[in-house]
């Protein structure tokens, strides 16, 4: 099995299993990519893994790409996106919310919460737009066109 299989069935990181296994974030990324590892590093990994030594070594050397891989790929890389607009959505939510009890309890005649809420109120509009595609000008499709025309292919 895929070291890089494995470690997202459980839902780790590249760093998470790095300091699980005792190796370098650098290590783990080799390996996935391909890369030969030692037998002490593969053992290390089979530990952490919960799976016999044997399996690691008869991994095949060339990984062919699947377009069900590459799928699954984009829509982790989606998926992250999501993710991490809802954090930075709840973070504004939880600031704001302390900036204008703050406000309400040490000057309540004058509101300047608004100010920052306004402010990243932009960034959040920003980066929803972003990740929700909902502006069509640099979306897939543009970026497509884009990568066409650098190549020469589109005129």
């Amino acid at each position: 099995m895929l070291v890089q299989k494995l470690r997202l069935q459980r839902g780790w990181s590249q760093s998470q299993l790095a300091e699980l296994s005792g190796l370098s974030t650098r290590t783990i990324q080799r390996i996935e990519r391909g890369q030969a590892a030692s037998t002490e590093t593969l053992k290390s990994l089979a530990s952490v893994f919960e799976i016999d030594f044997s399996q690691l070594t008869s991994e095949p050397e060339m990984k062919t790409v699947t377009p069900s891989a590459i799928e699954e790929q984009l829509a982790l890389s989606y998926v992250r996106k999501v993710k991490g607009f809802y954090i930075h959505l709840v973070q504004y939510v939880l600031v704001i919310s302390l900036l204008a009890l703050l406000n309400f309890v040490i000057n309540p005649t004058r509101l300047w919460f608004f100010w920052a809420a306004f402010g990243w109120g932009i960034g959040i509009m920003a980066h929803a737009l972003a990740v929700f595609e909902l502006i069509p000008f640099f979306g897939p499709e543009w970026e497509k066109r884009q990568v066409e025309k650098r190549l020469g292919r589109l005129l």
